[in-house]
């Protein structure tokens, strides 16, 4: 007899047959499976639903064999949504291929033709680690996943005290900081404060928003309103009205986008691709950035009275290295996540690694010690973290300026690490000045935990 498990599922690959057979076989065991031909949309579907499992596609028309799609796609998931488990399949795969995948980020990975009985195993595997791996609650403030609100440093209570007065209102919010310091996280604390807590919460990541697709997926479109728009469609304020819409990387947005942002703030109402009917809105705004938005109005870069819409109050999220107090709370708490996730004896950081942890500058915010504490609580061979547990010789907090001589990947991580405090931390700019794409940015930053 069948055990139907309470699972959300997501199947994403352009291959109707495959969609079709897969979706038969696992809406036996679990409770909802959804599926999707175009990978464009998964920047939607993973900011807007939550899926315990999503079953990727490695290869798409674009790239028939190479898994470069699938590799590319999953850094994009775990970009918007880090506790995201994934598994990825393919019919091209081979033994290096699977190495990469885990070590990027997926929780398993499936050959296709795939046998029936295996791949149920496979997801059922993955949603029980999803499951235990999300079912911990928050050690002091609200939020979900790695990037807990944590704080006791007098930067954060400074945070907090500003959040505890303006939460229970509908005054719009831009939160502020560098890439990893938990701005998504404030946005969903500052949420589950006011009095919309009971309404949706809807994320929208600007900066993965194609142009082209813009005004479909904030305002919505109705059917044949152009070629792919087969249904009617809810954009994603009408989506939150009744309760949040944060608009994160709001800095990327083009000018003529500003302009079409700012009437519907205005207005509060949306217009859907294809229709003339106005549509009323009530949300709550919250946006974040890591860019400097008041000098970019100075350079015509971004609309001063969009700048005034949208940052009636404004909160500056410290970069962790301002906040020294909280680095041990929130690498213990990593720890104890991670222990029981890998079921590891390491229980306890050493005296010598708190001073390392207190020193180490942490560029990447509490996304990279988050990094760092999984990928220790896994390799290592005691019950107390070292110092050469967490630091590897790339990363030593003592070494930051040393000299890196002619060693191609210390040097290549030494002129990474420059690019992204030139740019603030922010992943799209920093890219585009080492002339890589985001989703291989992202893994040199995983391979040299930056």
């Amino acid at each position: 007899m069948t055990t139907m498990q309470q699972g959300k599922i997501l199947i994403i690959d352009d291959d109707a047959d495959v969609l079709r057979a897969a979706r038969l076989l696992l809406k036996r065991h679990f409770e909802q499976v959804d599926f999707e031909r175009n990978p464009q949309k998964i920047p939607y579907l993973i900011s807007n639903f939550d899926y315990d499992v999503i079953l990727l596609d490695m290869n798409f028309t674009r790239d028939l064999s190479s898994g470069k799609e699938g590799f590319e796609w999953l850094d994009r998931i775990l970009d918007i949504k880090p506790q995201s488990t994934v598994v990825l399949f393919t019919a091209y795969g081979d033994v290096e291929m699977a190495v990469r995948a885990i070590k990027a980020g997926a929780a398993d990975f499936v050959l296709k033709p795939w046998e029936n009985d295996k791949l149920v195993a496979t997801i059922q595997s993955a949603y029980q680690k999803h499951v235990a791996a999300t079912a911990k609650p928050g050690t002091t403030h609200a939020g979900t996943g790695g990037n807990l609100l944590i704080g006791k440093s007098p930067a954060m209570q400074e945070v907090f005290e500003t959040v505890s007065r303006v939460a229970g209102t509908d005054a719009n919010i831009l939160i502020l900081g560098e890439n990893g310091t938990g701005k998504d996280m404030l946005a969903r604390h500052i949420h589950q404060q006011s009095h919309r807590k009971d309404k949706p919460f809807v994320s929208v990541d600007l900066g993965a928003i194609s142009e082209s697709l813009f005004e479909s997926e904030l305002f919505g479109h109705v059917k044949g309103a152009f070629t792919d728009a087969r249904d009617d469609r809810k954009g994603r304020f009408e989506e939150a009205s009744g309760g949040t819409i944060f608009l994160d990387e709001i800095g990327n947005i083009t000018t003529p986008f500003q302009a079409k942002l700012l009437t519907v703030l205005q207005n509060r109402n949306v217009t859907k691709v294809g229709s003339n009917k106005q549509i009323n809105i009530d949300v709550r705004l919250i946006c974040a950035t890591n860019k400097n938005l008041p000098q970019m109005a100075t350079q015509q870069q971004f609309r001063q009275d969009l700048l005034f819409r949208i940052n009636t109050i404004e909160i500056h999220l410290p970069p962790l290295r301002e906040r020294t107090d909280d680095i041990v709370p929130l690498a213990e708490h990593f720890l104890n996540i991670y222990r029981d996730k890998y079921k590891r004896p390491v229980n306890s950081l050493s005296d010598a690694l708190i001073t390392q942890l207190q020193k180490y500058e942490w560029p990447g915010n509490i996304r990279e010690l988050q990094h760092a504490l999984e990928r220790a609580v896994i390799l290592s061979q005691g019950k107390t973290l070292q110092p050469k547990d967490v630091f590897t010789k790339n990363n030593q907090a003592n070494d930051q300026a040393a000299d890196t001589g002619y060693n191609l990947e210390d040097m290549e991580r030494n002129i990474i690490t420059q690019a992204m405090k030139k740019c603030s931390g922010n992943i799209t700019e920093a890219a585009r000045e080492l002339g890589l794409s985001r989703a291989a940015l992202y893994r040199r930053l995983e391979k040299y935990n930056i």
